[in-house]
């Protein structure tokens, strides 16, 4: 596969996470804009967050179906194209103050448009980045899909933290939380048309070429792969979790709690997303050293030990221990994502892979990605106690310790030594 495919598809995860951290980034902003009537504007929102992620298992299930069916590069085509639609439709949404709640319910079936069409996005990055790589460099170019991811979520970040920065709340309210919707539209355009050079896998042309691909991809992989959805599940629940919770629901904590305003906690936000670009390849790397299993147990230990005291040190009066506790769950998620990105895709073989991602990888994701902000702030505003969110990541932690304590090992270096 060419360098170029291999850029394009590596960097182009950029835009699924521009968008997804961008909605979490600004639901405070958008609750005033869409759901300024509702008694609780902000969990309201983040509902909105919840039921589009739900339908991510949805998308990946049909993206899966083409991806393994006619090819990576197709299904890559068509979830960005419908991506761009959906990014360039929320810019041009009438907001409640035009049209009264209607303006809610069209922002939340465009966010299950774009839920439904990010489904395939990561997962078919991750399996072609896979299948492109070196067998020994897998881990760390498996990472450049998360570490990319970052970079949308730093460009999600730094354009909501300006925008929020400049502009006073009746122009931000009126305009000007569309700016960074049409940046997102432009940016998914402008991948779409770049990926349109990008060649097919490799191992799915071995496929064709073998005449081994699958006529029934889900369920091929549903009678096939069930133990590796199983792992996978487990891998990409501490994943989603620790990002979603960890990184983009803080900024929404740190105001919730009193702790920063809008401004300040989404400059928080960027210095978290900076930390993860910088551990992100490194981690990688290191699991095609010593394995994607030792890497992933030592950091399932760091989240069930430490978050409770990160988001008790994020509540604190003290902007230094804030902005620590910030970095440390930061680095914690960017590692998970790291490792997690080569070591779910590696739980199958080519044929049937992307399905066998949708079911096991996407599913979790939807559960404790999409639901976690929405559960996590439903029950801080519940009890008030801030160390709450810190506790839900120790625990889906705990539980899926014992399924990665007995997952195989698939790093190749170390196969080939065993």
């Amino acid at each position: 596969m060419s360098r170029t495919s291999m850029i394009i598809a590596g960097f182009s995860t950029v835009v699924e996470w521009y968008d997804f951290t961008l909605y979490l980034y600004l639901v405070t902003v958008l609750s005033r804009v869409f759901f300024p009537d509702a008694e609780l504007s902000v969990l309201t929102t983040l509902a909105g967050f919840a039921v589009a992620y739900l339908m991510r298992p949805v998308g990946a299930a049909v993206f899966g179906h083409i991806g393994d069916r006619y090819g990576r590069r197709q299904t890559m085509l068509a979830s960005m194209a419908l991506m761009t639609g959906s990014m360039l439709a929320t810019a041009l949404l009438p907001t409640h103050a035009q049209t009264g709640a209607t303006a809610g319910v069209l922002l939340l079936a465009i966010r299950c448009v774009m839920g439904f069409s990010v489904g395939g996005e990561y997962t078919g990055v991750v399996a072609y980045l896979l299948e492109g790589a070196r067998p020994e460099r897998r881990g760390l170019i498996t990472s450049l899909a998360a570490a990319s991811s970052e970079i949308g979520a730093l460009l999600a970040a730094g354009i909501s933290a300006l925008t929020v920065s400049l502009l006073p709340d009746d122009a931000l309210t009126s305009w000007g939380w569309r700016v960074p919707f049409l940046f997102g539209a432009l940016l998914a355009g402008s991948v779409l048309i770049a990926r349109a050079r990008m060649e097919e896998s490799p191992e799915f042309e071995q496929q064709v070429a073998r005449g081994s691909v699958p006529q029934r991809p889900l369920a091929y992989a549903l009678r096939r792969h069930r133990p590796g959805m199983v792992r996978g599940f487990a891998v990409s629940a501490l994943g989603s979790i620790t990002y979603y919770v960890g990184i983009t629901y803080v900024p929404v904590f740190l105001v919730s709690v009193g702790a920063m305003d809008e401004s300040a906690g989404l400059w928080l936000a960027t210095v978290a997303a900076l930390a993860v670009i910088v551990v992100t390849p490194l981690v990688g790397a290191l699991s095609d050293r010593i394995g994607r299993k030792p890497v992933l147990i030592g950091l399932t230990l760091a989240s069930a030990a430490l978050p409770v005291t990160l988001f008790s040190m994020l509540a604190g009066a003290s902007a230094s221990a804030a902005l620590t506790g910030a970095v440390a769950l930061a680095l914690i998620a960017g590692g998970v994502s790291a490792v997690a990105a080569s070591a779910t895709a590696e739980q199958f073989p080519s044929e049937g892979r992307l399905s066998g991602l949708a079911f096991g990888v996407t599913s979790a994701t939807a559960l404790f990605g999409g639901v976690a902000p929405y559960v996590s702030q439903l029950l801080l505003e519940r009890t008030g106690w801030a160390p709450l969110p810190g506790a839900l990541i120790a625990l889906v932690a705990v539980f899926v310790l014992p399924v990665l304590w007995r997952m195989p090992e698939t790093a190749p270096r170390l196969l080939r030594r065993s």
